[in-house]
């Protein structure tokens, strides 16, 4: 929260920096996080995942509290203050990705097969409560604005959030022996690469990762600017709107928790079976809603757009729990021979989770400022982006039911990272 939204904001409104800055340094973490494969490497080495956790969320923190101090030098155009920043937002990737990574590679290691999509669920659940309670404190004691007010409380969310991520880890790798690996001990960094992208499993799930994220993300920084250019709603109207998606989101997120876990098996092939219909389901249900909105640009206002912006928040939660409970099993690979791999594999898909991250929102951007300079209808720019992301959801729900008839053994879907 404190990267990508309050540092945004003050950068842009209270110091007047040009917006391109924050876009590029959020770009930049996102680029950052393709070191993901190396963190969940050296947790599959270790053996052990707590360590990285806490060494991820303590260069997460101290990197949000390098862009704190950024700040003031970027205030007067000092050099210094942008070379600050970047190293700040290099390290705030590297924590996101090592904390990031060794929790899943935790969870796809402890959580029982029938219990994952409950896991994810709970786990997507505490992200989006952390981040609703982080705004709401800090947007209260942030007023009246001063840099070393802003220091302060950046300081106690940083110092806050490590805490509680030590207390909530320790011990709990102890609570179970770690599992014997049999063979060889994990091989070097590269050996294990090879190992990994040789499974073709592994490789679609990569692919589906991919796609699926690029459609999920192009929405983010479209849909406030097209309820307003279209619809005429104000900026606290698509901020509204905005809450209706995430509560769609939380929704689609509980059900498909509570129903993924009840209905997916107790042993590893049933529970990836069990999951599947769900990712599918809400891969398809957000492509009906996007093209819903593709309508919608037509339409204009008449179009129950709060409905349709709920329906595709819904559907995107149902896509995301069900997926990433469902990756925590390939993650070990099939039969049991990706035991001991699982770090390296869920840092691989967040790598190919932050390109799509990274790409779908400025693709999305860039399709909406290109198509109204091209065609000078807006209505038509946003009918082809929408018709866009819905066609990329609708092919990653090929991929995964591709995968599931290739592989009996093993449910090729994918995750949100």
């Amino acid at each position: 929260m404190l990267a990508t939204s309050l540092l945004n904001r003050v950068m842009v409104v209270e110091y007047a920096l040009p917006a391109a800055l924050p876009a590029g340094l959020v770009a930049w973490h996102y680029a950052v996080q393709l070191s993901r494969p190396a963190w969940g490497h050296g947790s599959d080495r270790g053996r052990r995942r707590t360590p990285w956790i806490v060494l991820g969320m303590t260069t997460l923190a101290l990197g949000a509290m390098l862009a704190i101090g950024s700040l003031g030098l970027m205030a007067v155009r000092s050099a210094w203050g942008f070379v600050l920043a970047v190293m700040a937002f290099s390290m705030i990737g590297a924590g996101v990705g090592g904390a990031g990574t060794s929790l899943l590679a935790l969870l796809a290691t402890r959580v029982a097969p029938e219990r994952r999509a409950a896991a994810a669920s709970i786990t997507w659940i505490m992200m989006v409560a952390g981040i609703v309670l982080t705004a709401g404190v800090a947007g209260a004691l942030i007023d009246p604005f001063s840099l070393s007010r802003l220091a302060m409380v950046a300081g106690g969310v940083a110092g806050g959030a490590l805490l509680v991520a030590i207390v909530a880890v320790w011990g709990v790798e102890g609570v179970v022996a770690a599992p014997v690996v049999a063979g060889s001990p994990t091989p070097a960094f590269g050996v294990a690469l090879r190992e990994m992208w040789g499974d073709a499993a592994a490789r679609r799930f990569t692919l589906f990762v991919l796609m699926s994220m690029l459609a999920y993300s192009m929405q983010d920084l479209i849909l406030e600017p097209f309820a307003g250019l279209l619809f005429g709603f104000t900026p606290g109207q698509s901020t509204q709107l905005s809450g209706v998606q995430h509560g769609g989101v939380l929704a689609g997120m509980i059900v498909a928790g509570v129903g993924g876990s009840a209905f997916g098996g107790r042993s590893q092939a049933q529970s990836q079976a069990g999951l599947r219909p769900w990712i599918v389901g809400g891969c398809i249900g957000s492509a009906i809603a996007l093209g819903g909105l593709a309508m919608a640009a037509r339409a204009g206002p008449g179009w129950p757009l709060a409905g349709n912006i709920a329906l595709l928040g819904f559907a995107n939660g149902v896509f995301a729990v069900a997926a990433i409970g469902a990756m925590m099993g390939l993650a070990g690979g099939t039969g049991g021979e990706g035991a001991g791999r699982e770090g390296i594999r869920m840092g691989v898909w967040g790598a190919a989770q932050a390109i799509a991250f990274g790409l779908g929102g400025l693709i999305g951007a860039l399709g909406v400022d290109a198509g109204r300079v091209l065609t000078g209808s807006t209505a038509q720019t946003f009918t082809v982006v929408f018709g866009v992301e819905a066609l990329l959801f609708l092919a990653a729900a090929s991929l995964a039911l591709r995968g599931g008839r290739r592989d009996r053994a093993v449910a090729i879907v994918g995750e949100p990272a």
